[in-house]
């Protein structure tokens, strides 16, 4: 079977694209995901774990609806905006319910969806007057972060895990805490890297 013909340059493609497509679905597994990861208070072994193959879903194909959209120029202004969104709901779904159940501290969870947010939301209002690119350290931060909270949504302290497990379930739930500490730092500094940005480029501008 062939490959798809890329949309030419410079001609603007449809809304209707299978990259959207996937974007959506993403916005729609969020509630199931924060249903999943809630059920029993989040003490249920199997939803925690039903709630992680959400969670990866949703982690996997945030990265093929880019790599497709950039391969076959279907970017469009649809994904543009909800791109950023989906991103942000899943994973500032998976630090609230975390921090509901217990495996994160809240004022983690804040200062995280602060930041992220607010970067989202000053990226989508400034979209059509300051271009900014993401750079290696966002993209590092979103790795992490992903790794760090993939790891902390999965029953690795089910006191019904098999004894074996135990010791393991424990030893990695301390090395995705040890991922969330890296990812919050990155996630401060690529916020305060992102702003700096923007007020040179709005500088520039106004100059």
């Amino acid at each position: 079977m062939s490959e798809p013909t890329p949309i030419p340059a410079g001609e603007k493609p449809s809304n209707w694209n299978l990259p959207n497509a996937l974007t959506t679905l993403r916005i729609v597994l969020v509630p199931f995901f924060g249903t999943a990861l809630l059920v029993d208070g989040g003490e249920s072994g199997t939803w925690r774990t039903v709630a992680w193959v959400l969670f990866a879903v949703a982690m996997v194909t945030d990265k093929i609806d880019g790599d497709i959209a950039r391969a076959r120029n279907l970017v469009t202004d649809f994904g543009k905006i909800a791109d950023p969104i989906a991103d942000k709901a899943i994973t500032g779904m998976a630090f609230i319910g975390l921090s509901i159940v217990g495996d994160i501290w809240w004022w983690v969870t804040i200062v995280v969806l602060a930041r992220e947010w607010s970067v989202t939301l000053l990226r989508l209002s400034i979209l059509s007057k300051v271009v900014i690119a993401a750079k290696d350290l966002g993209k590092l931060k979103t790795t992490v972060q992903g790794v760090a909270l993939a790891g902390l949504v999965l029953p690795l302290r089910d006191p019904d895990l098999p004894s074996a497990l135990q010791t393991p379930g424990e030893v990695l739930f301390y090395v995705s805490q040890a991922f969330l500490v890296v990812a919050v730092a990155l996630t401060l500094w690529s916020g305060w890297e992102f702003y700096r940005d923007v007020w040179r480029q709005r500088a520039q501008l106004r100059g």
